[in-house]
């Protein structure tokens, strides 16, 4: 333990995803050694993120606008809707180049032993999303975990009586390059499953 602000440093640091207590240490101390100008940058930095990025109000991802770059982008195809769980997701979904439809962002997945269900999530502005345009096909690209899978299964049971919709999971299975001796039997069972001809 540290004295009085290094040590309050530390435990901010700690609260965020990805870093414990050795990172948030080597991060504060980094900070206390760097340039007095490169703190103010960051300083500012997240002063503009804080006051400056909202949630786009149709799809969910963040903007500096009121609508994210894709839901203002008329060439993307209206009738099919990829649903995430989070912001990076649509990131992930935009490197490949192949989706050129909208986002649903749910701003997470369904936990229960955390106290997220579907109230905590944005089920109901995708509904109303389906409800009054002219969806064709959801796409449900969540985690590949216990939290994904179970806010998967939740979205294709209310999503199946829509007259019209498709509702598709993406596939999952090995990663290229992985050797099958390291897939655990989870993953080689979703691979053989999801077995495409050629």
């Amino acid at each position: 333990m540290y004295e009085g602000v290094v040590q309050d440093l530390i435990d901010e640091l700690g609260r965020l995803p990805g870093v414990g207590p050795k990172s948030a240490q080597r991060i504060a101390f980094h900070l206390l050694a760097t340039d007095p100008a490169d703190i103010a940058r960051l300083q500012d930095v997240l002063g503009k993120v804080r006051e400056g990025v909202q949630f786009c109000e149709i799809c969910g991802n963040v903007s500096e606008q009121q609508t994210c770059r894709i839901c203002r982008d008329e060439r993307r195809d209206l009738t099919v809707i990829c649903v995430v769980e989070e912001p990076k997701d649509v990131l992930a979904v935009e490197r490949t180049r192949e989706f050129k439809g909208r986002y649903h962002v749910l701003g997470g997945a369904l936990d229960p032993l955390s106290g997220i269900g579907p109230e905590q999530l944005r089920m109901r502005e995708l509904l109303k999303r389906i409800g009054e345009a002219d969806v064709r096909e959801i796409i449900v690209a969540t985690d590949p975990n216990t939290e994904g899978e179970a806010t998967a299964t939740y979205l294709v049971r209310m999503l199946r009586d829509f007259p019209g919709l498709s509702v598709t999971r993406l596939a999952s299975g090995l990663p290229m390059g992985g050797d099958l001796e390291f897939a655990d039997e989870l993953t080689l069972g979703r691979a053989l499953s999801g077995r495409r001809a050629l």
